[in-house]
C-alpha cells in the first residue's frame, strides 16, 4: 500500500499521519472520531474476547455507531467508516472471529482493522487477513509490531501498514523489542530487501508524544506515528481520571515507569503470552519488586496493605517513556493539530540547516 493509497480508506488524512493507539480502557468511539476529523486515523479500543454475546463485540458494534453519529457529515463521502477497529489476537477465543467479529466489520465498514499479539503457537493473522480482503469494502490492515522478525511475518500475512512499536510505548509490546529509532530503518531495509515489491507504509510508535518525535521518527522512513499515553489524557479518553492525573503528575518516563511482565502478573493476568510484557508508571508495589521482594510478596502486600480500591489504582496505569512530555489535558482533535503543527515546524527548521 502506497502512501497515497492511505487516502483511499482515508479521505480526510493529513500528513504526517497521527493516529490514537486503540488502548483498552481508554480509547474511545468519540476519541477516534475526533481523530479521524482532525486529519488523524482515530482507533476505537481493541476487541478481546470474541465469544458470542461477549461484552467485547457489544461495545465494539456499539462503538462503531457511535463513531459514525460522531463524524457525522464531517468528513468526505467513503464507502468506508473513517475509524480503526482492534483485535488482541492472544485471546482463546480469536477462532472465532469470521463468526462473531467479521459480521460486525461487514455491517459498519470501518477503514482499518489492527491486529496485534498473537499466540507464539498459534498464527491467526493470515486467516484473519484473507477474511477481511473478502469483505465488499475490506479495511487497511494495520499489523503492531516490535521487531523486525515480527514484521517479516505481518508482511507475509498480508498486512497494509506496519506499527513499529519501540520499547519506550506504554502499554503492552513485545518483551524482545527494539528502540523506535533502530526499529523503523531496521524494518525499512527489510522491507527493500526481501519485498522490493510491495507498498508498505510505516508508522513508529513508543515514546512519541510531540511534534519532535514525529519529525524524529519520519526522518527515519515512517509516515507518521501512533501516540498512546497523549492521548490517555484527552477530554475524549475513558481512563479513569486518576489515572490521567498520575499520567500529568509523572515527569521522568526513565525513573517513573517500568517495562516487565510484573505488571501483568501483580494481578494474575494471563492474556498475553510469553512473548510480551508491559510498560507503566511505577508505585510502592513496583518500588518493592525493584527492591528484591518476589512478586509473591509484591502480590501479598497488595491484598494486605491496599483497600480493593486502592489495589486497583496502585498498578496498571499504562504510559511511555515520553510521559514527561504529557503536560495538560486536552481534545483529541487539539492534540492531532497541535503535533502535526508541531512537527511540521521542526522539519523546516531542522531542513533550514541543511
Amino acid at each position: 500500500m502506497s502512501l497515497s493509497n492511505i487516502q483511499k480508506f482515508f479521505p480526510g488524512a493529513v500528513f504526517p499521519i497521527i493516529c490514537n493507539g486503540p488502548m483498552i480502557g481508554a480509547a474511545s468511539a468519540a476519541m477516534a472520531a475526533e481523530v479521524s476529523k482532525a486529519g488523524g486515523i482515530g482507533f476505537l479500543p481493541c476487541a478481546v474476547d470474541l465469544t458470542e454475546g461477549s461484552q467485547f463485540l457489544n461495545q465494539l458494534d456499539t462503538g462503531l455507531a457511535n463513531a459514525r453519529e460522531h463524524i457525522g457529515s464531517a468528513l468526505p463521502t467513503s464507502p468506508r467508516l473513517p475509524v480503526g477497529i482492534g483485535f488482541i489476537t492472544g485471546h482463546k477465543s480469536i477462532g472465532l472471529f469470521a463468526e462473531t467479529a467479521l459480521p460486525i466489520i461487514k455491517k459498519h465498514s470501518p477503514a482499518a482493522v489492527w491486529l496485534f499479539a498473537p499466540e507464539e503457537e498459534v498464527k491467526p493473522h493470515g486467516t484473519i487477513i484473507k477474511a477481511l480482503r473478502g469483505l465488499d469494502a475490506p479495511p487497511a490492515v494495520f499489523v503492531q509490531v516490535g521487531n523486525v522478525t515480527a514484521a517479516r511475518e505481518a508482511v507475509r500475512d498480508g498486512a497494509d501498514v506496519l506499527v513499529c512499536q519501540g520499547v519506550d510505548a506504554g502499554g503492552h509490546q513485545f518483551r524482545r523489542g527494539q528502540g523506535v529509532v533502530s526499529l523503523v530503518p531496521g524494518v525499512r531495509q527489510m522491507l527493500k530487501d526481501e519485498f522490493p515489491e510491495k507498498e508498505i507504509v510505516l508508522l513508529g510508535a513508543g515514546g512519541i508524544a510531540d511534534g519532535h518525535g514525529v519529525a524524529a521518527v519520519m526522518t527515519l522512513g515512517a509516515s507518521g506515528v501512533v501516540m498512546g499515553t497523549r492521548f490517555a489524557v484527552a477530554d475524549e479518553s475513558v481512563y479513569p481520571d486518576h489515572r490521567k492525573q498520575l499520567i500529568l503528575n509523572t515527569s521522568d518516563g526513565g525513573t517513573e515507569t517500568l517495562k516487565s511482565p510484573f505488571n501483568d502478573q501483580i494481578n494474575n493476568n494471563t492474556l498475553w503470552g510469553p512473548l510480551y510484557d508491559g510498560r507503566g508508571v511505577i508505585g510502592p508495589v513496583h518500588e518493592k519488586f525493584l527492591a528484591g521482594a518476589s512478586l509473591e510478596e509484591c502480590q501479598r502486600s497488595l491484598k494486605d496493605d491496599y483497600t480493593p480500591e486502592e489495589a486497583v489504582k496502585a498498578v496498571n496505569t499504562w504510559a511511555g517513556t515520553g510521559v514527561g512530555l504529557v503536560r495538560k489535558r486536552q481534545p483529541a482533535g487539539e492534540i492531532v493539530r497541535e503535533v502535526r503543527t508541531e512537527a511540521v515546524e521542526a522539519i523546516k527548521r531542522v531542513a533550514s540547516l541543511v
